[in-house]
């Protein structure tokens, strides 16, 4: 099986690289070659017996995308984009990438011929927007009140039209927001709920730019690796025209994630978190959902992580060192 991750050079791709490595196989086949490409050339892994290919490209432009889908992967996981907090403050740069970028994807597929690869594309909750209800059902509509949150939701609805048309086998799977990410902050307005976790365990200070009442969705890197490899395998038959996933999270507090930053790391750490209040990330994140059922992702098998102390631990225990490829 030849499997193609674009976005292979971030967090979420660096980890599900590592992850096939380590099982050298998905959805039940064994792995035979793995593509990496990203805007920046990933990282190599040593891999003897498994076939590698690093690849700088930039998905905004055609030419890019369609040399790399003419090597006619199996399964193609979509991972890249412009991340909320840019896309917001680039508009132009945000659609190249987030909406032209994917629909360049698609149409480097379906202008092969015979073929049907299964492409895995990562949306985000920030398709959704207020006002909300206390939890939102698998039903509820996309109303985004962000670009990024737009172009995703013009992904999911681009997916699911050429999967009907079998062009593809896709899914999009409407993500947590992934806390605690390791490595420096980036520019998602997200940022904050990881780093008001990551920076005090290293012994560094960290920036609260919102009220600590402000409650938001999560899941562990390691449960989004865990869901990407479930899609890979899941029978999407039975799914019919709903290619599109609400996947299972945590719903907590800021002042819950703080609290459970003193149950692991202790209150030394808890006070190198300093409340800064930033009016536009606050008001970005005002637009974002909070609760959800998930019922349809859970029937499914996609299990969530159990407590936001195991979040921690997950870190500590994969990120806290390096973990070289």
């Amino acid at each position: 099986m030849r499997v193609l991750i674009i976005g292979a050079a971030g967090m979420i791709g660096h980890k599900l690289t590592r992850r096939l490595l380590e099982e050298r196989r998905l959805a039940g086949q064994p792995l035979s070659a793995l593509d990496l490409a990203d805007v920046i050339a990933p990282s190599m892994p040593a891999a003897a017996d498994l076939a590698i290919t690093p690849f700088q490209v930039d998905i905004s432009r055609e030419s890019d995308v369609k040399s790399l889908v003419a090597r006619r992967p199996d399964v193609i996981f979509y991972l890249a984009a412009i991340v909320s907090g840019e896309a917001e403050a680039d508009f132009a740069k945000g659609y190249a990438m987030n909406l032209d970028g994917t629909r360049h994807v698609l149409e480097a597929v379906r202008a092969q011929k015979d073929y049907c690869p299964k492409l895995i594309f990562t949306s985000s909750i920030a398709v959704f927007g207020a006002p909300f209800p206390d939890i939102i059902e698998d039903e509820f509509f996309t109303t985004p009140r962000t670009s990024y949150g737009t172009q995703k939701a013009i992904g999911e609805l681009l997916v699911s039209d050429y999967s009907r048309r079998g062009y593809l086998d896709g899914l999009s799977l409407r993500l947590p927001t992934i806390c605690v990410r390791p490595g420096k902050p980036n520019a998602a307005a997200s940022g904050f709920f990881s780093n008001i976790i990551r920076e005090p365990l290293q012994g560094k200070p960290a920036i609260l730019p919102v009220s600590r009442d402000v409650r938001h969705w999560h899941a562990s890197p390691r449960a989004a690796i865990a869901f990407l490899l479930h899609a890979a395998a899941l029978d999407t038959t039975p799914l019919g025209a709903r290619r599109t996933i609400s996947l299972p999270g945590l719903c907590v507090s800021v002042a819950e994630q703080i609290e459970a930053l003193r149950d692991v790391a202790g209150a030394k750490a808890v006070a190198l978190i300093r409340d800064e209040p930033n009016e536009t990330i606050a008001r970005i994140v005002a637009g974002w959902p909070q609760n959800f059922t998930a019922q349809r992702a859970l029937d499914l098998g996609f299990k969530p992580d159990a407590s936001f102390a195991e979040i921690i631990r997950i870190h500590l225990e994969d990120d806290a060192v390096a973990q070289p490829l």
